[in-house]
């Protein structure tokens, strides 16, 4: 089962601020993600495959 995240967490591993996090939300340039409770929060392999999708993308 895959941990959930929170949106610090996942500022944290793609090494941006919650504040650029949140405008990735915004824009629609961020990893694939769900409310629960009234809080944002993520799966773990929701946020590796955004990071594998980025480096495939970029020769």
């Amino acid at each position: 089962m895959d941990r959930i995240l929170f949106l610090d967490e996942v500022a944290a591993r793609l090494r941006r601020t919650p504040a650029q996090l949140r405008w990735m939300l915004h824009t629609g340039a961020a990893p694939k993600s769900a409310k629960i409770a009234g809080r944002r929060c993520w799966r773990e392999s929701d946020v590796e495959k955004f990071i594998a999708e980025a480096f495939a993308d970029n020769p």
